[in-house]
């Protein structure tokens, strides 16, 4: 008490949330690593550094089989006043404090399983150091094609099928290289998803999956794939129908409320991308609603003064959609797809 010194602090909200923020994550982080690996771990609060006991417990814990018989008793609180005494803004820092979610009541729990980098999936351009990291029911096609007239070839061309060795070796031998990925409305990928891998029978139909929903969810498809355009019996009436189902099954698949794995071709696009991020971020991350224009940036920040211009449609689903698209459709897609709408900023889906 005779050396103590004192001086009040001003409270920071934005500086305090934030390392709040990086300190919870750290210790999510660190609980499920400890999770995964069958560990447990032992937790020491600021007040038992002077419990003896626990101190000799958190020795055993450890593998140290010494023990102490007492603390170190020259040890002093060296502020122990209360809060009031030691913040200049205290009525400010009760306020700041008071907006913090405590018990996560506002946290929508995300059930949609990990995802690894798909480092397999990645494209290159033919020469030039362009890396795109594709995401599942995205215009593949479309950028493919790009990335091969980029250097006077075609899609065709395009270097596939990487490994994470030959993918190093690519990026050592493209200084200054940029990777991208592009991210489609996500009304218009849940519909591509399932007109490509659930509707229509042909290659890229998820056969076993596709009977699934048939029997057990009661999804109103025709046994056989049919083209909603041309089809007498399933007409577009009966597609929005579909398509509508569809995306009330997406919402309970994604929540994990479904037998049914939760394939790429429909996993949320943020979950993707956090899955890339275990090898490498995008430099980029594209829209499709806007691609030439993302496309002409992504060139000129490799030094290129030209470049051809995007196939004008890149999705092929799109006028389908338009024709069954309304505001039901649009409000299951925003129940079903919620953390891609919040992450990206979506706004309703409108066609091209």
């Amino acid at each position: 008490m005779n050396h103590a010194k004192s001086e009040k602090i001003t409270f920071g909200a934005q500086e305090f949330e934030a390392h709040l923020e990086a300190l919870q994550a750290f210790q999510v982080m660190l609980l499920n690593t400890l999770q995964r690996t069958g560990q447990t771990a032992f937790y020491v609060a600021y007040e038992d550094l002077q419990d003896v006991d626990v101190m000799n417990g958190l020795a055993e814990y450890l593998g140290c089989y010494n023990r102490i018989a007492g603390l170190d008793k020259t040890l002093k609180k060296q502020n122990p006043m209360p809060m009031s005494e030691k913040v200049s803004n205290f009525e400010d820092m009760e306020k700041s404090l008071s907006r913090l979610d405590r018990f996560n009541l506002t946290r929508t729990p995300n059930f949609e399983p990990r995802r690894g980098p798909m480092i397999p999936t990645f494209i290159a351009a033919p020469i030039s150091g362009l890396l795109y990291m594709p995401v599942k029911s995205g215009p593949e096609e479309a950028v493919c094609d790009w990335l091969g007239r980029l250097d006077g070839k075609t899609a065709a061309d395009v270097q596939r099928d990487f490994s994470q060795g030959s993918l190093r070796q690519w990026k050592r031998k493209h200084p200054g290289h940029r990777s991208f990925s592009v991210i489609r409305h996500p009304l218009a990928r849940a519909h591509s998803a399932f007109c490509h891998h659930i509707l229509q029978t042909g290659e890229g139909c998820f056969r076993e999956i596709r009977a699934t929903l048939r029997k057990v969810h009661r999804l109103p498809i025709p046994d056989k794939g049919a083209e909603p355009e041309t089809d007498s019996d399933y007409t577009m009436k009966a597609h929005a129908a579909a398509f509508l189902s569809w995306l009330q099954f997406l919402k309970g698949n994604l929540s994990a409320q479904t037998a049914v794995r939760v394939d790429g071709a429909w996993a949320s696009q943020l979950t993707l991308l956090q899955g890339m991020a275990n090898f490498g971020l995008p430099d980029m991350i594209l829209r499709e609603d806007r691609i030439r224009g993302d496309f002409a940036m992504l060139a000129a920040q490799m030094g290129l003064e030209s470049m051809p211009e995007p196939l004008p449609v890149t999705d092929k689903y799109a006028a389908r959609l338009a024709k069954i698209y309304n505001p039901e459709i649009e409000a299951a897609a925003r129940d079903a797809c919620h953390r891609d709408y919040l992450a990206f900023g979506f706004g309703n889906w409108r066609p091209n």
